[in-house]
């Protein structure tokens, strides 16, 4: 009789189910409960995409942009002698403009020497133990504007896959319990399907991110300063899977 029940609730819905294209016949000869679960799976990051850059201020387009360059070579100078390699760097960003946002309180003379900024950024991708050498090594080259990271894994597939694993695990488990409870056995699993693929989530903790933001040029950096105390965060992948089994 329970069967009977089961056969009738999932033919009330259709006669079948297309789900990705793939057709999943619902008769009294094929009798399936289908189940959708979500979980999720977790991995500290391995890999830090760390913003170094610089903002620098002339009384003219000329001398802004040549301070800049000079800079610019500084900066990519103390790197390289850092360990960092080439293919670690990409630019993201670089421009020079008229500064137009002058405080009312700033004198004549402020505003005369700061006429145009040009400003300049990379990222540095590195282990997530190099971030603090990195910004410590820019910012004494004169880095104003360093800091910020952006967390990442180097195989974020995996741990895609991980999630949907446990998802389908959960889908096994919600569906034996419906199978108990109308005193079925559950059989073997005939389809699967992750929904969500592409879900990326952060877990974001205080006072992650370090930008370094100052109005000068260069910065001086005390050689007996201790390095930032900088820890990966944790990333999170979520699934959603949809899963039919058979019922026995």
């Amino acid at each position: 009789m329970h069967r009977s029940i089961v056969v009738a609730l999932l033919c009330s819905f259709g006669c079948a189910l297309n789900v990705s294209a793939q057709t999943i016949q619902i008769n009294r000869d094929n009798k399936t409960v289908a189940v959708s679960a979500t979980d999720e799976a977790s991995m500290t990051a391995d890999i830090a995409a760390v913003s170094i850059g610089f903002d620098v201020f002339g009384p003219d387009s000329e001398h802004a942009y040549a301070d800049g360059a000079r800079l610019s070579h500084s900066i990519m100078e103390a790197l390289h002698k850092a360990g960092i390699k080439d293919d670690e760097i990409s630019s993201s960003e670089q421009s020079l403009e008229r500064t137009t946002n002058f405080d009312d309180k700033d004198s004549e003379a402020f505003r005369a020497a700061h006429q145009f900024k040009f400003q300049q950024a990379w990222e540095v991708s590195v282990p997530p133990a190099a971030v603090a050498g990195v910004i410590r090594v820019a910012v004494a080259a004169g880095a104003n504007k360093s800091g910020s990271i952006d967390w990442r894994l180097s195989d974020r597939k995996a741990l895609q896959a991980r999630a949907a694993a446990n998802a389908l695990v959960k889908a096994r488990a919600i569906a034996t319990n419906m199978a108990d409870g109308l005193h079925v056995r559950l059989g073997a699993l005939i389809y699967a399907s992750n929904q969500t693929p592409n879900t990326n989530i952060f877990f974001m903790r205080k006072g992650q991110n370090t930008e370094l933001n100052t109005s000068s040029a260069t910065v001086a950096v005390v050689e007996e300063a201790p390095p930032l105390e900088i820890r990966p965060q944790t990333i999170r992948e979520e699934a959603t899977v949809y899963a039919v089994f058979a019922i026995e």
